[in-house]
């Protein structure tokens, strides 16, 4: 059933951004009825929906989870939008510069997201904790810049010149909008990749409010993308070999139920896990 009160709520962002959840088609039920298309009417409980889930995102079967849609306004900074567009599996409709005039928005950063280029990142930024003195200045240039920037673009359209060419040399810390719709299984593509540390930060943020209203509209589908997209990873035939002399002298077969079931796994999860071991070694 559609979640209504999380349907219009606008979430902060940065400085001046937001993510709206505008509307959204299709719930874990949805998921369920379309495999239930292919598998036949056999989970009716609730346990059920997310055993079959769970079973639908371990198996990579995707196209379930592609009948669920969502639609969303947000508003980000235009160097944030150059990143987000990548992601070429949604449908977007952008504030138009040339029909309307761009607003005086500009990101800046909070000091301490403010860091020098990482040594071992060519694409991101160090841990290091700048000197406030130094960060605080960095802010108040980019701040004059901004000013001065709008300022001229403001006063060349005031004079007349067209809005599409007075844009032209406004920075990319702007802010822009769109409305940015994309079903849920390359959403959840989109938030493996985003929502990962090694991510630029301000994308992060964008892509974690996004994963708390998933949370609410499709739990039981976002626990299982967490359990075996966001916090799983792959190994490489070397690596399996590696691991297969690591673990030579464990005897599988001989670990209880119980203990996999503590760790998370149900039965149908158990005995894949065994199959995968038995290939490794």
């Amino acid at each position: 059933m559609k979640n209504i009160e999380i349907i219009d709520k606008e979430f902060k962002c940065l400085n001046y951004g937001f993510v709206r959840l505008v509307d959204y088609m299709g719930d874990d039920a949805a998921i369920v009825q379309a495999a239930r298309t292919s598998y036949g009417q056999g989970t009716k409980t609730t346990s059920e929906d997310r055993a079959l889930i769970r079973y639908l995102m371990r198996q990579k079967h995707t196209s379930p989870f592609e009948m669920v849609e969502f639609k969303f306004h947000i508003k980000l900074p235009i160097f944030i939008a150059r990143q987000w567009i990548r992601h070429r599996t949604a449908n977007v409709n952008e504030y138009s510069g040339r029909y309307s005039e761009m607003r005086d928005e500009f990101y800046l950063p909070e000091p301490e997201v403010i860091k020098n280029q990482s040594n071992d990142n060519k694409q991101g930024r160090s841990e290091e904790i700048l000197p406030a003195n130094y960060t605080n200045e960095i802010i108040n240039n980019f701040a004059s810049l901004q000013e001065n920037a709008y300022n001229e673009y403001k006063k060349v359209v005031d004079a007349g010149l067209a809005r599409e060419i007075a844009r032209i040399n406004l920075p990319l810390s702007i802010y822009t909008e769109w409305y940015w719709k994309i079903d849920l299984h390359n959403l959840f593509h989109f938030l493996r990749l985003r929502m990962d540390k090694h991510s630029q930060y301000e994308i992060r943020v964008y892509a974690n409010i996004i994963a708390d209203i998933l949370k609410v509209c499709v739990p039981l589908a976002f626990e299982a993308f967490e359990d075996y997209q966001l916090n799983s990873f792959s190994l490489s035939k070397a690596e399996q070999k590696v691991l297969s002399k690591l673990i030579s002298d464990v005897k599988i077969e001989e670990m209880s139920e119980d203990f996999f079931a503590e760790c998370g796994l149900g039965k149908r999860e158990i005995n894949e896990f065994k199959e995968k071991i038995k290939r490794i070694m």
